[in-house]
């Protein structure tokens, strides 16, 4: 291959333009504020971009090449710089979440966060079997057809039901530190918005209220028999107001034709129905 061929095929590294590109290599960016020949544009736009496209590509490559470079397991790897370009944002940046109880804990004691395997070998059955939820390790034997029966304990006992009973008050107390955390996580949160804390215990303690009375309705009694709680507010309920059977003659007679100019209209035009299926009958 002689040097025509190669020049022909390969094109220079080294790229002029008339003004300077501007480059942001955090983003292997480079922006070209020279002008677009027109000509060019108009009658072969293709082969134009593709070599205008060509062209930036290069002069940043060229600007990757100036970098420091340090290696590594991976080879020669190039340092970027820092951004220069600042894109701004719709929205401001969000408000750090308040720490857990455990996460507070954590930061004092100095725990490390230790992410841990979805699967864990299960010695037992030889197994690798998920370490959390369904058919996982934490089951506590709930699928053991049996249980020992410790010394200590009544022989008659169901160590089944037990475990059972032991599993429902796990949860219930998990669940309840989330409901704690929760709200000792919305209190600060509100504090940090200057919400005052008795004003958030104030809007808690209606909004119970208004559940409690809910609940009360939905008994076939409407809650007229159930226990009162101490300090509970009174449920009170819409008086309607049903006029007499037997009353003034005149006014039954004035409701009842409002009811009536209601239906049919206010002149009392009732419809004409041989009128209107004879028309029906000419269509």
């Amino acid at each position: 291959m002689d040097d025509s061929t190669q020049k022909s095929k390969y094109k220079p590294v080294t790229v002029e333009k008339p003004i300077p590109l501007q480059y942001d290599l955090a983003i292997l960016a480079g922006f070209d504020t020279n002008a677009l020949d027109e000509s060019r544009l108009k009658n072969d736009a293709d082969t134009y971009l593709e070599e205008y496209t060509r062209d930036g590509t290069q002069l940043i490559i060229n600007q990757i090449f100036k970098l420091p470079v340090t290696s590594s397991d991976l080879g020669v790897m190039a340092e970027l710089p820092d951004l220069v370009t600042v894109l701004p944002r719709e929205k401001p940046l969000p408000k750090p979440k308040p720490l857990t109880r455990w996460e507070k804990f954590a930061k004092i004691k100095g725990v490390q966060h230790r992410k841990k395997s979805k699967m864990i070998h299960d010695e037992a059955t030889g197994e690798w079997v998920p370490r959390w939820g369904y058919k996982g390790t934490n089951d506590d034997g709930a699928n053991d057809w049996l249980i020992p029966v410790p010394d200590n304990a009544d022989p008659f006992e169901d160590q089944f039901t037990k475990k059972r009973e032991v599993k429902k008050e796990r949860i219930t107390k998990n669940e309840a530190r989330h409901r704690r955390n929760v709200e000792e996580a919305e209190i600060a949160l509100n504090q940090s918005k200057g919400v005052n804390d008795v004003n958030t215990r104030s809007l808690r303690r209606t909004e119970l209220q208004k559940q409690i009375i809910i609940s009360k309705t939905a008994t076939a009694s409407m809650g007229k028999f159930d226990k009162h709680l101490e300090g509970e507010p009174k449920l009170k309920g819409v008086k309607r107001k049903f006029e007499p059977i037997i009353g003034d003659v005149k006014k039954e007679k004035e409701s009842s034709l409002n009811i009536l100019n209601k239906v049919v209209g206010k002149k009392g035009d009732i419809v004409n129905v041989r009128k209107a299926i004879a028309k029906r009958d000419q269509k």
